[in-house]
C-alpha cells in the first residue's frame, strides 16, 4: 500500500483507501479546521458587508431627508419679495381711501406671484369648455345644459388645477354639463 501526502484538500473518499486510520483522523481534523477557518472568514465578510450596507442605507435616508428639507428653500426665497409686498400693502391699506389704488396694488402683487410660480414650473390648467378628463379633472357636480355642444364638457371651474413641470399636482374641481 502506498502512502500519499494528506492535505486539507484531500477528498474524504480517498483517505480511507490510501492511508492509515491515524493519518485519516489527522487529515479530517485538518480539513475540519480549514473549513471552520473558511466559515469564520465568510461570516466576517458577511458581517462587514451587512454593516456597510446598513451604514449606506442610513446615510442615504439621512441625505434624502436633508435634500427634502432644503428642496423648498429655493421657492421660499423666491416668494419672500411677495411676502414683503403683502406686508407693505397690508400696512398701507389703513391709510388708502381710493379702492382703485387697492385693486391695482393687489393686482401687481398677484402678477408678481404668478410670474415667480411660472418661473418655478407651475402652470394653471385651462379647463373651461374642455371635454371632461378624469385624469386631469375632479367632477364635483353635473348640471343639465341646454346647449348640446356643452354635454360632457366643463361648464364651470370651482378650483383651478395645476401642473408642475408638466405633471399634475392638483386636479381641477369642475362642474360638468349633462
Amino acid at each position: 500500500m502506498s502512502k500519499k501526502k494528506i492535505t486539507p484538500e484531500t477528498p474524504v473518499d480517498s483517505l480511507a483507501e490510501n492511508v492509515e486510520l491515524n493519518e485519516a483522523k489527522e487529515a479530517l481534523a485538518l480539513r475540519i479546521k480549514a473549513l471552520e477557518e473558511n466559515l469564520k472568514d465568510q461570516e466576517d465578510k458577511y458581517l462587514r458587508l451587512y454593516a456597510d450596507f446598513e451604514n449606506n442605507r442610513k446615510r442615504s435616508i439621512k441625505e434624502k431627508a436633508e435634500y427634502l428639507s432644503l428642496a423648498s428653500k429655493d421657492i421660499i426665497v423666491a416668494l419672500l419679495p411677495v411676502l414683503d409686498d403683502v406686508e407693505r400693502a397690508n400696512a398701507n391699506n389703513a391709510h388708502v381711501e381710493d379702492p382703485q389704488a387697492l385693486k391695482e396694488g393687489f393686482s401687481l402683487i398677484f402678477n408678481k406671484l404668478s410670474q415667480i410660480m411660472e418661473a418655478k414650473g407651475l402652470k394653471a390648467m385651462e379647463t373651461l369648455h374642455e371635454a371632461f378628463n378624469y385624469e386631469l379633472h375632479e367632477a364635483i357636480a353635473n348640471v343639465p345644459v341646454e346647449d348640446e355642444s356643452l354635454k360632457g364638457k366643463i361648464v364651470d371651474q370651482v378650483e383651478k388645477g395645476y401642473y408642475l413641470n408638466d405633471k399634475v399636482i392638483r386636479y381641477a374641481k369642475v362642474v360638468v354639463g349633462q
